[in-house]
């Protein structure tokens, strides 16, 4: 079977966000001696995802039917 992926979309803020959570992450489990391989990965894979320029439809919810 095939696995899943997912694919997210996020700006350069969101991604600065999502790197430093990951980096508390590992540094809580280095204090708890705890394996950071995974965390690590994870890391490495967001720092060096490619950028894509992508469109962005403008939001129609609040327009009247």
């Amino acid at each position: 079977m095939k696995e899943e992926r997912y694919h997210l979309a996020l700006d350069k803020y969101d991604k600065s966000i999502m790197l430093n959570a990951l980096n508390t992450l590992r540094t809580e489990q280095v204090r708890e001696e705890r394996p950071t391989d995974p965390v690590d990965e994870l890391i490495i894979k967001v720092s060096k995802a490619p950028t894509r320029k992508v469109k962005v439809a403008p939001c129609k919810c609040h327009e009247e039917r």
